[in-house]
């Protein structure tokens, strides 16, 4: 009997801890807080893990989350980038939590790879804490892979260079502000014309962002990639900073907190820069921001938003210069043929963000949004080609009213047992400009001949519904986006009155997979369709028969932690785009061409080497070409084929700041047949700042450190000077900034 009983006791205990389990998990409730900083702000994305179980939410915009299965007596751990871990011992389960978490040093053993949160966007964050951006193309230069360049000093919007794609000035990458669109449709200067300048850089707050075309929610020009700036609700320090440099520069910067309380909070950022660049002729750069923004968040969850913002900038400019005309010392690096281009440009924008909780699993997010934008440009990239008395001078102007929503509604439920999102939205944009105009002109003062005069109303339509599935540790996200196009153009230069139109509609579909292998190791494949618009003057006057071409995008991918802080992510791609747009010099437009294909890889690298020293690499892999062309005549100008870009930097360590920085481009075609070569370079900046006394900073930037001799932007021009009896087709280049040093100086009240 002894030996009976000795061998069914252990038995016994086990099914008396199993029924205790048991019944503790038909017990366990469902636990509902809210997560905030230490003055009172709510934190979204916070991760909250239960212990017990292994399962995890995370927090919304407002801060809340609700997390079934915790019972009394549970922990729950509370993480995020940029705060310290916390952990909390349920002691009541029908009591709103109220946690609080402190700010505290980045440290990347905070990323926790799972299905729910994209990791490279929680990346990004931590580069912006690392790296701060205290300048417009910085701005989009801590996007990784995604290159930049600018040809008029800052007055003009930079040329982007992402996937393996001249992007111009924005046609193939979707660019946003707190949702408010930044790509300019049927531009006068270039379909899909982004000017972030209207954006101050000290009021980011975050960057969302994705290659490819696989976001349901986003829609024309996303065939490279999207990009999404969020700007700070609220300033965790008012101040003000002064920086004074080499060749005339001066910026000043302004944020101030004006409400602060535990509903409401309002700031106004102001910014003044003028720069009269390197160059012979002096580039009178002179730009002016004002940003504001008020926040209300509700008991309830709710949260709206209202930015209001105004931005002017005008400019001189040399132009882009032919490399001949530098080799037979006609004119220096910095000089110029034509010194009379330049321009001025405006945009007021007023955007109102809306999110409501309408229970506890479903949720509505809008934002409206108005800009009043002007622009105006004059350019001459041929010189005396075309007019050998006057020259080739041009004019680009337009005036917008730009209008338009963004609504999604969004259920969280079940389906199997497993969790399931489920999304539908729609979307509008109304474009209605006025006097769109390219013209020829002299001196910036004589209109010589009308070439395009007209009125565009340009109007698109979208809606979008998906499904995401969590299924254990694999994930399912689905979607389709319809969209809905008509074009309407008033042609000034017609003898009679006409209104042309046209209208167009595009299904895009949507695939994407991930399975996360371990809490290590996450695989992707992502497959989507997207699409860039044609100009409206493109669609009705040429009656273009690819008025929305696709783009057909594949992704596979990895995320790697392997060490507590060390992540890597790798993915191999592949894109087919139904038409190219291929930049014409002469015109100063962009005009239709065939199909293409690209391929490549992506590979970064995020390594913290101590509590204040961080690497970030990138390297970037792409073959571009045309598909119907003949081999060696195939080639996509300019499209880059290797970047790569990364630095060190060192946070919080005695007082000091400081970061290395380097961007690398290889050579490139710059023709299709690749006899003319855009030059490659490798250029370096370094920054150092020293917190002097609490409220002070002293700081010293340098940008092209080792003041390498590199051309910034490059495009193969057929032109002709004035004492030239021919053309000639080669490089014209806009020369790099040389050794560039500023002093800074800031104080934080």
């Amino acid at each position: 009997m002894n030996t009976l009983k000795t061998s069914t006791q252990p038995l016994h205990l086990f099914l008396t801890a199993l029924f205790i389990f048991s019944t503790s998990l038909l017990s366990a409730q469902s636990i509902k807080g809210i997560v905030r900083d230490s003055q009172g702000k709510p934190i979204e994305d916070v991760y909250v893990l239960h212990v017990l179980s292994g399962n995890h939410t995370h927090t919304n915009t407002s801060g809340l989350f609700s997390l079934k299965g915790v019972n009394t007596g549970d922990e729950l751990r509370f993480s995020k980038l940029g705060y310290a871990a916390f952990a909390k011992a349920i002691t009541s389960t029908t009591e709103m939590l109220q946690i609080t978490i402190e700010e505290a040093p980045i440290d990347l053993d905070a990323v926790n790879i799972t299905n729910d949160v994209d990791v490279l966007n929680t990346l990004i964050r931590a580069d912006l804490s690392v790296n701060p951006v205290t300048n417009s193309q910085e701005i989009l230069q801590s996007v990784p892979g995604l290159f930049i360049g600018q040809h008029a000093g800052g007055g003009k919007a930079e040329q982007l260079f992402l996937r393996g794609f001249d992007v111009d000035h924005g046609t193939d990458v979707a660019l946003t502000v707190d949702g408010m669109p930044v790509n300019m449709v049927s531009h006068a200067h270039g379909q899909g014309y982004s000017d972030l300048h209207f954006v101050i850089p000290e009021t980011i707050e975050n960057i969302s962002y994705g290659k490819g075309s696989y976001d349901k929610e986003v829609g024309n020009f996303a065939t490279a990639g999207h990009i999404d700036f969020r700007t700070k609700d609220y300033v965790r320090d008012n101040f003000i900073r002064a920086e004074i440099g080499d060749f005339n520069y001066q910026r000043y910067v302004g944020l101030a907190q004006l409400i602060d309380n535990q509903n409401t909070s309002a700031y106004v950022a102001t910014e003044y820069l003028t720069f009269d660049g390197p160059f012979d002729s002096p580039q009178n750069f002179d730009r002016v921001n004002i940003f504001g923004k008020l926040n209300y968040l509700a008991d309830n969850g709710d949260k709206l938003s209202v930015s209001v913002s105004r931005f002017d900038s005008e400019w001189d400019a040399s132009g882009q210069i032919p490399q001949r005309a530098v080799d037979r010392g006609l004119i220096g690096r910095f000089g110029a043929i034509d010194d009379t281009e330049g321009g001025e440009t405006s945009r007021t924008n007023v955007n109102i963000t809306y999110d409501k909780m309408l229970s506890e699993k479903e949720r509505f997010k809008s934002n409206v949004f108005y800009s009043n934008y002007d622009f105006l440009l004059f350019s001459n990239f041929t010189f005396f080609l075309e007019d050998p008395v006057n020259g080739d001078q041009i004019k680009q102007q337009e005036s917008r009213d730009l209008f338009g929503f963004n609504a999604a509604y969004t259920l969280n439920t079940v389906l199997g047992d497993h969790k399931l999102d489920l999304t539908a939205g729609m979307q509008l944009r109304n474009d209605r400009v006025t006097g769109s105009e390219l013209s020829r002109t002299l001196n910036r003062r004589t209109t010589l001949e009308n070439i395009q005069l007209g009125d565009i109303i340009e109007t698109n339509t979208a809606a979008f519904a998906g499904a995401t599935w969590f299924i254990n540790d694999f994930m399912i996200d689905a979607g389709l986006r319809l969209e809905h196009f008509k074009f309407n153009y008033k042609d000034a230069l017609a003898p009679t009155y006409d209104t042309q139109s046209q209208s167009e509609t595009a299904l895009l579909p949507k695939l994407n997979f991930n399975y996360k292998v371990s809490d290590q190791l996450q695989l992707y494949f992502k497959n989507g369709v997207g699409f860039h618009s044609n100009d409206t003057r493109v669609v009705l006057q040429q009656e273009a028969d690819d008025i929305l071409p696709k783009s057909y995008n594949s992704d596979l991918g990895t995320i790697w932690k392997p060490t507590d802080r060390m992540v890597i992510n790798t993915a191999l791609w592949y894109l087919f785009l139904e038409q190219e747009f291929v930049y014409v010099g002469d015109a100063g437009i962009v005009e239709p061409s065939g199909e293409t294909e690209r391929y490549g890889f992506d590979l970064g690298l995020r390594y913290q080497l101590t509590d204040h020293l961080f690497f970030d690499g990138n390297l970037n892999y792409a073959h571009a070409r045309a598909i119907n062309e003949p081999a060696g005549e195939d080639f996509i100008p300019l499209a880059p084929e290797w970047t790569s870009t990364g630095g060190l930097s060192l946070r919080d360590w005695n007082g000091f700041n400081a970061g290395f920085r380097y961007r690398y481009i290889a050579d490139r075609a710059a023709n299709e047949d690749n006899s003319i070569t855009a030059e490659g370079y490798f250029v370096s900046d370094l920054n150092i700042n020293y917190d002097l006394a609490r409220d002070i900073t002293l700081g010293v930037a340098v940008q092209n450190l080792f003041d390498v001799e590199w051309n910034e932007t490059q495009f193969a021009t057929e032109s002709r000077l004035a004492n030239e009896i021919g053309s000639t087709d080669e490089i014209h280049f806009t020369p790099g900034t040389p050794f560039f040093i500023r002093a800074t100086l800031q104080y934080r009240f």
